[in-house]
């Protein structure tokens, strides 16, 4: 029976407000993808970003379009070149991965022959504030071991400090969001080591990490909006010293396997990453977290309200995704 493929908007409330240095939202924004073959159903889920030229209607369009394809067999395979990376094509790469896992009655990571993943200890993310909002935040996952704390320019050092004040205990990795200057990377490194500070992810634009060049980073610098799937490394040697791998930058979980081998062979530490999503985009990325330096899949954590069922977060421990959901 020819495979046929439903494409749904969803949206998804946000605890809260979530802000970055590119602004604040109440709610993910996710396209869901669902495959099936008549007895077997496969799903995968994109959260289109804006910075990248994509939005939900855009990435809508793009699968729907591929509809018949997909009934005339369009598989895994043929899709790494019929899309490009990006949200669009990791929906339905990811789909594909758990259409094929649920025919074959075994998991994906035992069809793609890899080891036997184990639970993760994931980031918590504290979005962009005022130093005081931040220390509450901060206070408030104090017991976490790693914090990832959003980033905007002016006033960085207060907010790093008053994060470091709420949570005396916790490692802390920084996201500038391509935010700062070279002069502002140099003043900040030292300071931010001074308290504790172990990473920053893309502190200069992405057409401007040049200036990283022959730069002693003291603070070590992780590639995301420069770091996109495996032909763009070659371009962050000498640069960055780790990076950023996001389902929805490489174009789903075919290519982030690729791209992790390529980076670590490359001598890059890796990180796995997310957008605000549900428990159905961190599953197949949790196979990417093993063995990764930080692992920032705490998307699900953010939100008021998630899949069914869901990934069963404990603290800052990840447990393997139920099958059920993924994989």
């Amino acid at each position: 029976m020819p495979v046929e493929m439903i494409v749904t908007p969803e949206s998804f409330p946000i605890a809260g407000s979530f802000t970055i240095s590119r602004g604040s939202k109440t709610e993910a924004k996710v396209v869901t993808v669902r495959l099936t073959d008549g007895v077997h159903v496969g799903q995968g889920e994109c959260v289109p970003y804006a910075r990248y030229g994509e939005t939900v209607e855009s990435v809508v369009e793009v699968l729907r379009s591929l509809v018949q394809e997909v009934r005339q067999g369009l598989d895994r395979a043929g899709l790494q070149t019929r899309l490009k990376p990006g949200a669009a094509r990791n929906a339905l790469d990811c789909a594909f991965h758990d259409l094929e896992a649920k025919r074959a009655g075994m998991p994906v990571w035992q069809l793609l022959k890899l080891p036997e993943p184990k639970p993760l200890s994931v980031t918590y993310t504290l979005s962009l504030g005022t130093p005081d909002s931040m220390k509450a935040a901060a206070e408030k996952e104090a017991h976490r071991p790693l914090l990832k704390v959003k980033l905007g320019g002016e006033g960085d050092v207060e907010r790093i400090q008053a994060v470091r004040s709420g949570a005396p205990r916790s490692a802390i990795i920084v996201d500038a969001n391509e935010g700062w200057t070279l002069d502002q990377y140099k003043a900040l490194a030292p300071v931010f080591l001074d308290l504790g500070v172990q990473l920053v992810e893309q502190p200069f634009p992405a057409g401007a990490d040049d200036a990283l060049l022959g730069v002693d980073r003291v603070l070590p610098v992780c590639a995301d909006e420069s770091c996109h799937d495996t032909a763009s490394l070659a371009a962050l040697k000498s640069k960055y010293d780790a990076v950023n791998i996001k389902l929805d930058k490489t174009g789903g979980l075919t290519e982030a396997l690729a791209m992790r081998d390529a980076a670590v062979e490359a001598g890059f530490e890796i990180m796995v990453g997310c957008m605000v999503g549900t428990s159905l985009a961190m599953a197949p990325a949790f196979l990417i977290g093993q063995g990764a330096v930080f692992v920032d899949l705490d998307g699900p954590l953010l939100l008021a309200r998630d899949r069914e069922p869901a990934i069963a977060y404990d603290g800052a421990i990840m447990p393997v995704p139920p099958r059920a959901l993924w994989g």
